[in-house]
């Protein structure tokens, strides 16, 4: 049936409604550290103003959703007190079985009761690994995709991306504050060096290639995932104890000013904060997307980071760049993350989209890479539609 529109606007056929109603869905379900499931839940009928989504694609974020299996969470361990903005002893905020972990879902609209979105529209959302799910645009985050885009790689487009890219931002405003004009504004004809190759590592030295980098080095100690930040068109070095000499050999400014113009900071190990600081010129900064479960013993404060003068910028989702919300909303950063995925999307599918494996293999999947049986630089978890109604 074809759409009609109304004062102007685009209304929703007439028929809205009449698929039938999806009542059971299956989601991952972390039951005790170490033990994960498939779930059944159902779900209710799509409500006036609502959609229902059915799941494509489910990327893994394997870095924050296995802390939930080995434990190591700090939700788990303590109660998150949000008005304080601090984690205090007493009843974990996060308790066993644990659903719904998961931050990268592709869906396509099976049902809509709303003019927000249409029937057959695939969106990028982050409502866990689940089969389907019951949305509301009033209160659930959705990006629709553009039609052109592999829909495998909108995973990154709700949630991932626009982490990365806010790690830019936060270097554009470290460098010129509320008067940023574009994403590449702390990074365009700077040396940038990114620790860690991992998915947020990868995107990071993407975004940074795309906007004018004068040189974007890639610092990891696992060969293979150099050898993935090379085809993606960064220089990489080994992270071993020349590194930082290695670097600033190469990176001079001046007499006695040499290293990276900014370092973002993408592994949640230590060491890799250390090596950070070691690579930056004096006064520099490093901007720190990583997520740490352990102490700091190897971040060693008195050494670089207090004889060179450097600076630390955590930069995570939650919040943009002070004096930014207004224009750099996660909206936008979104489609930012559009724009480098249609520009550079085949080569993120070819190198970095390492494991596509059905969604009923999720918990032996898991389980594999939280025990390292098993190795993966991206895997996502695809879904069977006609099943899922069947």
């Amino acid at each position: 049936m074809p759409e009609t529109r109304e004062n102007g606007q685009r209304r929703a056929p007439a028929h809205i409604g009449s698929v039938r109603e999806m009542t059971r869905i299956r989601t991952l379900s972390v039951d005790a550290p170490g033990a994960v499931t498939l779930a059944e839940e159902k779900t209710g009928q799509v409500p006036d103003g609502g959609f229902r989504v059915e799941t494509l694609y489910s990327g893994v974020s394997a870095g924050t959703e296995l802390t939930y299996l080995k434990g190591g969470n700090p939700y788990l361990n303590s109660t998150w007190d949000a008005e304080l903005g601090l984690f205090l002893p007493g009843t974990p905020s996060v308790e066993y079985p644990v659903r719904g972990i998961g931050y990268m879902q592709v869906g396509r609209v099976a049902e809509s009761r709303t003019r927000a979105v249409q029937e057959g529209a695939v969106v990028a959302m982050a409502y866990g690994h689940r089969t389907g799910y019951v949305a509301d645009p009033m209160a659930d985050r959705f990006v629709e995709l553009p039609r052109e885009l592999d829909p495998l790689l909108g995973i990154y487009v709700a949630h991932m991306g626009p982490i990365c890219a806010n790690g830019l931002l936060h270097a554009a405003a470290d460098l010129y504050g509320p008067a940023v004009q574009g994403l590449g504004d702390g990074v365009r004809g700077r040396r940038v060096a990114v620790t860690g190759a991992g998915v947020v590592g990868l995107l990071v030295a993407s975004f940074a290639i795309e906007h004018g980098a004068a040189e974007v080095v890639v610092v990891d100690e696992t060969p293979e995932r150099l050898s993935v930040a090379e085809a993606l068109g960064a220089r990489v070095l080994a992270a071993d104890d020349d590194a930082a000499v290695v670097l600033k050999e190469r990176w001079r400014h001046g007499p006695k000013d040499r290293g990276a113009d900014v370092v973002f900071q993408c592994r949640g190990q230590t060491r890799a904060l250390a090596m950070a600081l070691r690579l930056l010129r004096p006064q520099g900064s490093v901007i720190d997307l990583a997520f740490y479960t352990r102490g700091a013993d190897e971040v060693r404060l008195g050494e670089e980071f207090h004889h060179n003068g450097l600076s630390l910028r955590c930069a995570q989702i939650g919040r943009v760049p002070r004096g930014l919300a207004h224009a750099w909303d996660r909206e936008r950063l979104s489609h930012e993350t559009i724009a480098l995925l249609m520009r550079r999307g085949p080569l993120l599918r070819e190198h970095m989209i390492t494991d596509i494996v059905d969604f009923g293999e999720a918990p032996a999947l898991l389980g594999d890479l939280a025990a390292r049986r098993r190795h993966a630089l991206q895997a996502v978890l695809r879904h069977d539609v006609e099943e899922q109604r069947g």
